[in-house]
């Protein structure tokens, strides 16, 4: 117990005790906790660890045999591969990468939401998200560019959540009418007191700093439902980048967007108002349970002018995201384009005239 208690049990980071109010805090996710509180979380983490089924610890150690970890000596990006993987490029930046060595068995996903979309279901995606831009640059839609397409099993934390949601707010109601030649107008007010726990499932956060947040939460919604035990030999024909960024890194975009998520449920609730205005919200996550695997992605990246594009594609759902280039030679030259012919249509009209 005295190891754990000085870890957060919701974002891992560090626990600081507090004498004045005889308690464990949180300064990162602004958590608080009891002794008793922590004992008995202590208590439940061990239990859970003397359950661990032997097989599990066995599967750590295959993982950590089998896997092999390449280093990106240019943008540091460290992608895992199977051993039947000689050798690869960076699937960020196309450079040559070089084996580093074994990634331990506390990398090893829990989980793996195998691919369902194939190559060529990808690329086609992409096909189809560039005919309706006509000002991409030319080499963009090139087979160069549709051969960096890559398989990539992107690291997510995908983290249930309780929380504790209280907010108090005015509702109004008018109700006018006209008698005669006068207009009336009533005015109610309503005292609004919302308090709920809500429990929040499988908000899903990516553990890679070299893949855009956005682009990622774009990419949403995947199904959890199809997804698989972790075996090497979903990674046979694919690649996988090894988190770097932790629980307690990743905790603050699960804590938005779980606070955000319930301050929208209790908004929801105070409808039939002509406008509602809330007065005070106390929104906190109380407790969290992470589960680190591994989620399809196909993606593709393409420098432009010194600025690098990121583009991806749903592994499950085929769903397309990303921000296109925009050639400035083929838009200025539209532009000048579109500035003759006003300027020869003018022209004709004088004539006419």
């Amino acid at each position: 117990m005295q190891a754990f208690s000085y870890k957060c049990p919701n974002c891992t980071a560090d626990l600081t005790f507090s004498a004045d109010e005889q308690t464990f805090n949180c300064q990162y996710c602004l958590s608080s906790f009891t002794e008793a509180e922590m004992a008995e979380i202590a208590a439940k983490k061990a239990e859970q660890t003397a359950e661990r089924p032997q097989e599990e610890a066995k599967t750590d150690e295959q993982f950590e045999k089998e896997t092999g970890v390449y280093l990106c000596e240019s943008c540091s990006a460290e992608i895992m591969a199977d051993d039947n993987t000689a050798a690869t490029f960076c699937y960020y930046c196309h450079n040559p990468v070089i084996l580093k060595g074994r990634v331990s068995g506390e990398y090893r996903p829990s989980a793996v939401l195998p691919f369902q979309l194939s190559r060529e279901k990808a690329v086609e995606a992409f096909r189809n998200f560039c005919k309706k831009r006509w000002f991409l640059p030319s080499d963009f839609t090139s087979s160069a560019q549709e051969e960096k397409i890559v398989g990539l099993y992107v690291p997510f934390w995908v983290t249930d959540c309780d929380v504790a949601a209280e907010m108090d707010a005015i509702g109004r109601k008018e109700r006018s009418w006209v008698s005669g030649d006068t207009r009336y107008t009533e005015h109610y007010e309503y005292a609004l007191v919302r308090k709920a726990d809500v429990v929040l499932e499988g908000l899903p956060a990516d553990g890679a700093s070299h893949v855009d947040d956005t682009l990622m939460e774009a990419l949403e919604p995947f199904d959890y439902s199809q997804t698989k035990p972790f075996a090497m030999q979903y990674l046979s024909g694919f690649i996988a980048e090894k988190y770097d960024v932790d629980t307690a890194g990743v905790f603050p975009r699960i804590q938005k967007r779980a606070v955000q998520a319930s301050d929208q449920l209790l908004r929801s609730s105070m409808s039939g108002y002509n406008s509602v205005s809330v007065t005070r919200a106390d929104i906190k996550v109380q407790k969290t349970d992470w589960k680190y695997m591994l989620l399809p992605v196909w993606f593709m990246t393409y420098k432009y002018q010194d600025k690098m594009y990121e583009f991806a594609v749903n592994g499950q759902s085929g769903k397309f995201v990303g921000t296109p280039p925009l050639s400035r030679t083929k838009h200025l030259l539209a532009t000048a384009g579109i500035g003759l012919a006003a300027a020869i249509l003018t022209g004709l009209v004088v004539m006419l005239l």
